[in-house]
């Protein structure tokens, strides 16, 4: 009986303490590794690869398998290249999945105008309201200048999938349906301001 009480006290005792109150202590890790592991923070420099660097970069020529699957694994709509090197106009299939070149160009405007805009302005002369802030740390490339306009438009669409120098890439932001939209639209931009520069007969 006496054993009987005392093992009923002590876990009356145990239960007891086990209000719930917050403590000081600090808690009990049976395995302390699971939770303090060493990692890097993004864009944090490492000592493991011989770059420094502890992000790694994709292999040469990775896209997204679903923007790959998208266009049915044509190589030219889903990177710009075809056989190593940059299309020089858009893709045929590009205009037609957008319902023709007219929307597609309608479309590319929408884009251009929430996306490039601020950089590169509306007209695409690179004096967009970021390029125009005093503190802008970089020259906007003016989209008509002579070496924008004889660029491949695969490029224009690699610089707009990837980024360039200070450009970020978008590729995260803008489908890629729209991104061959906006190279339509910037083409047609160029090809507007061309006719408005030449001189009244």
């Amino acid at each position: 009986m006496k054993t009987l009480l005392l093992l009923t006290a002590t876990s009356l005792a145990m239960l007891a303490g086990c209000r719930g109150d917050p403590s000081e202590d600090p808690p009990v890790h049976l395995q302390r590794n699971m939770y303090n592991q060493e990692r890097y923070n993004p864009q944090a420099a490492g000592r493991f690869f011989a770059d420094g660097r502890a992000m790694r970069l994709p292999e040469p020529g990775t896209i997204s398998r679903e923007e790959y699957d998208q266009y049915g694994g044509d190589e030219s709509l889903s990177t710009g290249r075809q056989d190593g090197r940059f299309v020089m106009t858009i893709p045929p299939g590009a205009a037609d999945r957008a319902g023709g070149y007219e929307k597609m160009v309608a479309r590319g405007q929408e884009r251009f105008n929430i996306y490039c805009a601020p950089c590169h302005s509306r007209t695409g002369d690179g004096q967009g309201i970021i390029a125009r802030r005093p503190q802008s740390f970089a020259k906007v490339t003016n989209l008509h200048d002579k070496e924008v306009r004889q660029m491949p438009d695969g490029q224009l669409f690699a610089t707009i999938t990837n980024g360039i120098r200070t450009m970020p890439s978008y590729a995260a932001q803008i489908p890629l349906s729209d991104r061959w939209a906006i190279v339509a639209y910037v083409r047609a931009l160029e090809l507007s301001q061309i006719s408005q520069a030449e001189p009244k007969k």
